[in-house]
């Protein structure tokens, strides 16, 4: 599923080994980040994008 804010397109996913959810940033699929919950993956994925 894609998601989108203002800052940019990402696609969201569920580790359920890790219980992560796993962001990836919608024009460039090498960079992503994970996190305990949505908000925080988006966040640390803004850090990177």
């Amino acid at each position: 599923m894609t998601f989108y804010n203002t800052e940019l397109k990402y696609r969201v996913t569920l580790n359920t080994d890790l219980n992560l959810f796993i962001v990836f940033n919608e024009a460039d699929a090498n960079q992503f980040a994970t996190g305990v919950t949505i908000e925080q993956a988006v966040q640390e994925l803004k850090k990177i994008a």
